[in-house]
């Protein structure tokens, strides 16, 4: 279960991420090559699940300890509530999704912390719908209005005219080595993703950013509007956080994927494209 904040010594991901200006592909795990063991658990960091956790997003905590733990990984799961700091020292730090009020509180109070936007510096980070929308310049508030985001990921979000519904298919950036996304979106966000990040997919089912793309990234940082939980659906897309945070990963074992593969499968099957 996860437990609350206290002083670790650092277990930051092995290497250094590129600068904010010039963003490139981390490398996706590699299925023929072991895991490096580790001197200290691998630290997922939820914040601020009393403000950033709709449609079940703690699956996407639950679903990294599981598939770390499956590979021999100790694993150290924090939980951070809003009225904590958060710490310094975590290897993947996730946000879920929130209303528009708790949403703007988490801002307020994630900029005032700064512990988010100094471990991005080199620690994985992957936030959901508002969480991702935090992560860039702005976004709209309750009322539409501009509020000032973290600046972490260079993105600038806004209300659109439209709400996006519904199931939502895309195929992920080739350089990420990931299986096309499949996932829920319930938002009215239209994010525009400047030159220092990259689309994470192209959609070919749903709204996603509102301009055929879907979500964004840069070095470890990682942003998308997909609920469902999005790891537990896309297991490739965890593997790739895992292998970030962790070096390369070996392939697990098929009998523990059976319902994993059924899950990811049958929520294709559901959607025409």
């Amino acid at each position: 279960m996860p437990r609350e904040p206290g002083r670790h010594r650092s277990t930051s991901g092995p290497g250094q991420p590129p600068a904010p200006a010039r963003p490139q592909p981390a490398p996706a795990s590699s299925h023929h090559a072991s895991h490096a063991r580790r001197s200290s658990p691998l630290r997922l960091v939820w914040i601020y699940p009393d403000l950033l956790s709709t449609y079940g997003d703690r699956g996407n905590l639950l679903v990294l300890e599981r598939r770390a733990r499956l590979r021999g990984l100790d694993v150290e799961p924090v939980l951070v509530n809003s009225d904590q700091p958060v710490p310094r020292q975590g290897d993947i730090y996730l946000m879920g999704g929130g209303e528009d009020l708790p949403q703007v509180l988490a801002a307020r109070r994630l900029r005032q912390d700064g512990g988010l936007a100094a471990a991005a510096q080199g620690s994985v980070v992957f936030a959901v719908c508002a969480g991702y929308q935090l992560l860039g310049s702005e976004f709209g508030g309750e009322e539409g209005q501009p509020v000032p985001g973290l600046g972490i990921l260079d993105i600038r979000s806004g209300r659109g005219e439209r709400r996006g519904v519904g199931e939502i298919l895309a195929e992920v950036d080739p350089a990420l080595g990931v299986p096309r996304l499949s996932g829920f979106e319930n938002h009215q966000g239209v994010t525009q993703i400047g030159p220092g990040a990259r689309p994470l997919a192209r959609v070919s089912v749903g709204v996603g950013n509102g301009d055929g793309t879907e979500g964004a990234y840069a070095g470890r940082v990682l942003g998308t509007y997909l609920h469902g939980p999005a790891l537990v659906r896309n297991p490739g897309l965890a593997d790739l956080l895992l292998s970030w945070a962790a070096g390369p990963l070996p392939p697990l074992d098929p009998a523990a994927e059976e319902w994993t593969t059924r899950l990811r499968d049958q929520r294709l099957a559901a959607v025409p494209g």
